[in-house]
């Protein structure tokens, strides 16, 4: 369905005011770094690069954070995959204003289902009704782990969720769509995979990250998953050919446009 409603953020009616919220998260390189492949071929050379939270798991913290602000009561949970250096992408989380975290110590490959198992496990003896992620990961772009969950755990999913609403054990999810958006109901238990919307993730001010360092960070080994994808080599993009001048002023129009139609196949 469309409708032209105006944008909303994430609100809870006065019957949901104790909703939990589990949100996973995903440690990345900083989407502004500068990715080298390593001696190795199969992997990215980590040494100074920034890690951070994927930037559309970050819209999803900040959505649980701004419901449990507006309802008052409830509490934001953070659930990751990976190494102990994880551990810092969970303290930032819990610096926004998250109230616990949960490691989940294992390697995370580009086996989307591998890494969905690994989480479906530990979500699934949760009673949190509502589990959210971004709606994809900034290292390999797949869109995947989310909807697996959901699929595992026999919940609704809803992908692409700009905003939505919590009321009457239901979740009422805004799609952007060209010319307006698209409105998606769905019953709880549900999972929701967030897009960017209006919910810019804060900056953890010196108050959160003094907070962080006492807050509850509990970690587990992973249920080992055997991964059915490998990665067999990375490399870097082609350099880019030095340009061409074909001459100057209005006598070098017609050579350009043979070379752009002839050539580089762009009219």
């Amino acid at each position: 369905m469309l409708s032209g409603r105006r944008r909303r953020t994430c609100i809870l009616d006065s019957g949901e005011r104790e909703l939990n919220v589990i949100v996973c998260v995903k440690r990345v390189p900083d989407t502004e770094a500068r990715i080298r492949v390593d001696a190795t071929g199969s992997a990215i050379d980590g040494s100074g690069i920034k890690f951070d939270i994927s930037p559309y798991d970050a819209f999803a913290v900040e959505a649980a954070l701004r419901m449990k602000e507006a309802a008052g009561a409830g509490e934001v949970t953070l659930l990751t995959l990976g190494d102990a250096a994880s551990q810092e992408t969970l303290r930032k989380g819990l610096a926004m204003g998250a109230d616990r975290a949960v490691l989940l110590t294992g390697s995370v490959g580009l086996d989307g289902l591998a890494t969905a198992k690994a989480l479906a496990a530990e979500l699934g003896a949760s009673d949190a009704p509502l589990f959210l992620f971004g709606v994809k990961a900034a290292d390999d772009d797949q869109q995947q782990v989310g909807p697996m969950v959901a699929t595992l755990l026999d919940r609704p999913c809803v992908t692409g969720v700009s905003t939505f609403e919590v009321a009457d054990g239901r979740v009422l999810c805004q799609r952007e769509v060209e010319g307006g958006s698209e409105s998606v109901e769905v019953g709880l238990p549900a999972v929701l995979c967030i897009t960017k919307g209006p919910n810019e993730p804060r900056l953890a001010a010196l108050k959160g990250i003094m907070a962080a360092k006492k807050k509850p960070l509990e970690e587990k080994a992973a249920q080992v998953v055997e991964t059915r994808v490998r990665l067999r080599t990375l490399a870097e993009p082609p350099a880019r050919p030095e340009g061409r001048i074909v001459g100057e002023g209005a006598d070098a129009v017609p050579e350009l446009v043979r070379l752009l139609r002839e050539e580089a196949n762009a009219l």
